[in-house]
């Protein structure tokens, strides 16, 4: 039996990347998948690939800085499907590289807006209808950059910090309440996300970042995927409160 058969599984910043990788897996293993995302000239290719392994999978438009759009995007997802069983809160943006001092408010906005805000946005909604189902997962993306810092990155780094501290917050409210609620930290993952931010899988910034992590390489989205299937599924079943680091060694060291 597939392991998401028949499970409404709601995915933020699901057209690409991670997010992309997530919805194609649990479309695999037989979830109705609810994309919830921005618009762009690659929705419609990237809504193909994920019904082309379940027809059932449905877009709705949203931007996770704002609640009302929020709270309307799982509504949606609700009143489609009828329950909402998983939701992986994993829209995020990089922002521009520069120290604390010269941080300007509005980058610095920007990014707890999207990376954190977001997430309790989505967390908010999405706990008020698993705890009528008295069931659900919720597995929020943060990063290796949730448990360490990362110099020029003070907005991205207090943001994945954030979300870190709102999953454990929240696993010990909902431990008793057949919710289990749970972060996966990824390293340096080969992504449209690292790319807009200048590191390629061959260039300076990209050998440099790869020579950080012990197994000297990026990740890749599919095995952030494995991850995500894993917490998702049954298969964790007595799991939460855990950020999963999935790093190729990076915060061993």
């Amino acid at each position: 039996m597939k392991k998401l058969e028949n499970k409404t599984v709601f995915i933020t910043g699901g057209l690409s990347g991670i997010g992309k990788a997530c919805a194609v897996l649990a479309a695999k293993e037989g979830a109705n998948v609810a994309i919830a995302d921005i618009q762009s000239n690659t929705t419609e290719l990237a809504m193909q690939e994920i019904k082309a392994v379940n027809s059932k999978a449905i877009f709705i438009p949203c931007d996770v800085s704002d609640f009302a759009q929020v709270g309307n995007a799982i509504k949606k997802a609700i009143d489609t499907f009828s329950s909402l069983d998983v939701a992986l809160n994993n829209a995020g943006i990089g922002g521009e590289a520069n120290d604390v001092g010269d941080m300007t408010q509005e980058a610095w906005l920007k990014v707890i807006g999207i990376n954190l805000n977001g997430v309790f946005y989505c967390m908010k909604h999405e706990l008020q209808q698993m705890a009528k189902q008295q069931s659900g997962v919720i597995i929020n993306m943060a990063s290796i950059l949730g448990k360490v810092g990362f110099a020029k990155s003070s907005h991205y780094v207090a943001a994945k910090h954030g979300v870190v501290g709102l999953t454990q917050t929240a696993a010990m409210e909902y431990a008793t309440r057949g919710i289990r609620i749970n972060a996966i930290c990824p390293g340096f993952i080969e992504t449209p996300l690292l790319t807009k931010g200048g590191i390629e899988e061959d260039n300076d910034a990209g050998k440099w970042i790869k020579s950080l992590h012990p197994m000297k390489r990026l990740g890749r989205a599919e095995e952030i995927a494995e991850a995500f299937l894993f917490l998702a599924s049954d298969t964790s079943s007595f799991v939460t409160g855990t950020a999963l680091e999935v790093d190729g060694g990076y915060l061993a060291q």
